[in-house]
């Protein structure tokens, strides 16, 4: 039952993030662009430090688990694994899609 609560509150969670990317995609939109706004570089590599941030939080959660560290749950490690898991999967697929799409421009007939 506890594993069942641990994935609601994940779920509820990665939902919650999806509507704010959504809310912030259609305020994009009705905006006009930004001259001072952060560059893709910058966004890109932010993403990348979280990705980082995240593997090294899961590191230290199961080094501390393995240590037997008193208030380390094998639960939260499991779950800082997974979010780590899914975060660098989905910042493969954004790689993958990039690589994608500078390979379709550089076909692109002149």
């Amino acid at each position: 039952m506890s594993q069942g609560v641990e994935f609601n509150r994940l779920m509820l969670e990665m939902r919650s993030m999806q509507m704010e990317a959504m809310a912030r995609n259609s305020a994009l939109v009705t905006q006009p662009p930004q001259v001072n706004g952060p560059s893709f570089a910058d966004m890109l590599g932010q993403a990348v430090n979280k990705v980082n941030d995240v593997q090294q939080n899961a590191n230290q959660l199961a080094t501390a688990f393995e240590m037997g560290h008193s208030g380390v749950d094998v639960t939260d490690v499991m779950i800082a694994s997974q979010k780590a898991s899914v975060s660098f999967q989905a910042m493969t697929q954004v790689r993958n899609k990039l690589v994608q799409a500078y390979q379709d421009i550089m076909q692109m007939p002149m």
